[in-house]
């Protein structure tokens, strides 16, 4: 079974403004809305993928009862815990003419300690071993740093395998628990060590100290460059799929939702990759932050090359 965690949830709103402008009335010509959040948006790519998962998160208000509404919809299992306050909606302006994507995200409710350990614990009863739970997202207000470090260890110690998608001290605090695998890309990676990574064996080099220190797993995403996968066994990378660019918004939640299926089916390494860049690739022509189908992911898995570096 996969779980998903998140801690920070938000009604996504994707609009299309042509030549957009400052200190002017912009016209929206196209609106979509969308369930999001990073851990929301794995779920809804493991359920396009054909598998099972519950999705965890924090929802406030009528915004948040918008998101529940919405995963309902869409059959994408839920377990909500609710706190006072308003689940964010997040404002994603995409502008054709001058090919630019601009975010405006609110700061989404405040939260307790006594709210995420409730929903912890709760997480941490129900997983068995060999499960997979994915954290992943910005933190609400709150939360301290350390958050995830204390989740992976509670995960962890619950059987689980534990996968975390975040950025900053955040992913630095969590990776002090030793999650199974992380998923930054390579300006995230670089950051982490304070140094610059252009080339694929400075990314892969970089990835291996992780694993020296401890980690099971590394995905570094690299964008049109494509993506290295390190483990202390193996360092392969796979080549991006060239396609019609919709909103590039959830490509990378795509590729971890890919990685947790494929690992909860038992697809091997080659198998693994390939589904992995076709799904990033698949959800990257969609607009919004909607999950690809299926067939469109199965049409792209053969244009993805896997080399072992």
């Amino acid at each position: 079974m996969i779980y998903t965690v998140t801690l920070n949830p938000a009604l996504d709103k994707t609009a299309t403004v042509e030549n957009l402008r400052l200190d002017f009335v912009n016209r929206i010509s196209e609106l979509r809305v969308d369930p999001g959040g990073k851990g929301i948006n794995v779920s809804k790519v493991v359920k396009e993928l054909g598998g099972t998962s519950v999705a965890y998160a924090l929802l406030a208000g009528n915004t948040g009862a918008t998101i529940k509404n919405m995963l309902d919809e869409l059959g994408v299992s839920c377990e909500v815990l609710e706190v006072p306050g308003e689940t964010r909606a997040n404002l994603k302006i995409k502008d054709p003419i001058n090919k630019t994507n601009t975010d405006i995200n609110e700061p989404g409710p405040e939260v307790t300690d006594e709210q995420l350990n409730g929903m912890l614990e709760r997480l941490a009863a129900k997983v068995g071993t060999g499960d997979i739970v994915v954290l992943s997202g910005s933190l609400p207000r709150g939360a301290a740093t350390g958050t995830y470090r204390t989740w992976v260890t509670a995960l962890k110690a619950a059987g689980a395998r534990v996968y975390l998608d975040a950025d900053g001290d955040k992913l630095a605090a969590g990776i002090e628990a030793k999650p199974d695998l992380i998923k930054p890309n390579e300006i995230e990676l670089g950051a982490m060590f304070g140094r610059t990574l252009d080339a694929d064996g400075e990314v892969a080099s970089a990835a291996r100290e992780l694993i020296d220190g401890g980690l099971d797993r590394v995905m570094v995403s690299m964008g049109g460059a494509g993506a290295l996968y390190v483990t202390k066994d193996v360092t392969v990378k796979a080549s991006p799929v060239k396609v019609r660019v919709g909103s590039t918004v959830g490509a990378g939640d795509s590729v971890v939702a890919a990685l947790a299926y494929a690992e909860d089916t038992g697809l091997g390494l080659e198998e693994t990759m390939r589904l992995a860049m076709a799904t990033g690739a698949a959800n990257v022509m969609q607009s919004g932050t909607q999950a690809a189908p299926r067939d469109l992911i199965d049409s792209l898995v053969d244009k993805v090359q896997v080399t072992q570096l």
